[in-house]
């Protein structure tokens, strides 16, 4: 059972088809993965009231029996022997809180606080714009989106690239690219609560996530500043900028143009059919091989978590600023 507390009173509609929607991101990847049921339980007639929203999240398809060779075994590079190291226990029925599984509940929560602001005109869109070496040419616009998705999130040398990861017992990283339309300009906390580092706070708590950048990011640094700075202007009464740069950030607080930021991850440390070194409990070596339903890459899935976390982040920052002024 979950409960996604603070929530306002507002007319947002609580449905079912949300797990279905990250469900068919997921298949892009692997087919057979869990399967889930999304049951609302303290929603008035399908709507938010004020009070908690509580839902539960049924795994239809659980193997625990595939991991029960991992039970005294550490995988490399994941969180079994650092779970062990500070809890003195671990569940190793698939990660436990480390697993992916973990994130469905965001998921849920994101698309209740993605309606409500869509009721403010604020849209959200992200997708893969790199998996492995093949990269996305795609730039979007608010307008061009659902044609982009109708036409599928993965080019077909994307598909490619993990495909031969696939049939290789390999698998590859890759990067999400998110933007933000329609934000007001002054969303965000000064010093310790800037809005792109809660961005950044939230994505790198992503399964697999290694890096985060906003704007011309780490490019940047190989830019003069004539080359980087936005220019501003007035249209309409409104402060815009000739260029985007920032990114849609400025001193940690929203300035009114479209936010974008880029989430790097790496690839997946499960590798199936492949027997690697590690120790066991007791720190003798041993061997592990892995088994069982796993993906070969880590970023289709991630698409919808990418866009439930900035919701969350966005509404989160909104509520917050109304208190900056009274």
């Amino acid at each position: 059972m979950e409960s996604l507390r603070g929530f306002p009173l507002i007319s947002v509609v609580c449905r079912r088809s949300w797990i279905v929607e990250r469900r068919v991101i997921q298949s892009l990847v692997q087919p057979e993965k869990s399967l889930t049921e999304l049951n609302f339980c303290r929603a008035f007639d399908g709507k938010s009231t004020g009070t908690p929203i509580g839902f539960a999240i049924e795994n239809t398809n659980a193997r625990s029996g595939d991991y029960d060779n991992l039970k005294e075994v550490y995988r490399p590079c994941h969180a079994d022997f650092s779970y062990d190291a500070k809890y003195s226990i671990r569940d190793f029925r698939g990660g436990g809180r480390s697993s992916a599984r973990a994130t469905a509940p965001w998921v849920v929560a994101g698309a209740i606080a993605r309606q409500a602001l869509e009721s403010m005109g604020i849209s959200i869109f992200a997708f893969p714009s790199q998996i492995g070496n093949a990269k996305s040419s795609f730039v979007p616009d608010r307008e061009s989106v659902g044609e982009y998705v109708s036409s599928g999130l993965l080019s077909s040398e994307m598909v490619d690239e993990i495909e031969e990861a696939r049939k290789s017992c390999d698998t590859v990283g890759g990067i999400i690219s998110c933007y933000v339309w329609g934000m007001p300009a002054g969303i965000g906390e000064p010093l310790f609560g800037k809005l792109q580092a809660q961005l950044a706070h939230a994505m790198l708590n992503i399964n697999a996530a290694k890096g985060f950048e906003y704007g011309d990011g780490f490019a940047s640094a190989c830019m003069k500043g004539s080359e980087s700075v936005d220019t501003f202007y007035s249209e309409g009464g409104r402060v815009k900028t000739h260029s985007n740069h920032s990114g849609g950030i400025q001193g940690g607080i929203s300035n009114g143009e479209t936010i974008r930021f880029r989430v790097a991850f790496k690839p997946i440390a499960t590798l199936p059919g492949r027997t690697l070194e590690t120790v066991d409990r007791s720190g003798q070596p041993a061997l592990v091989t892995v088994s069982g339903r796993h993906d070969p890459c880590p970023v289709p899935r991630a698409v919808p978590i990418v866009e439930a976390l900035t919701a969350i982040v966005v509404f989160d920052s909104i509520l917050q600023n109304r208190s900056s002024k009274l």
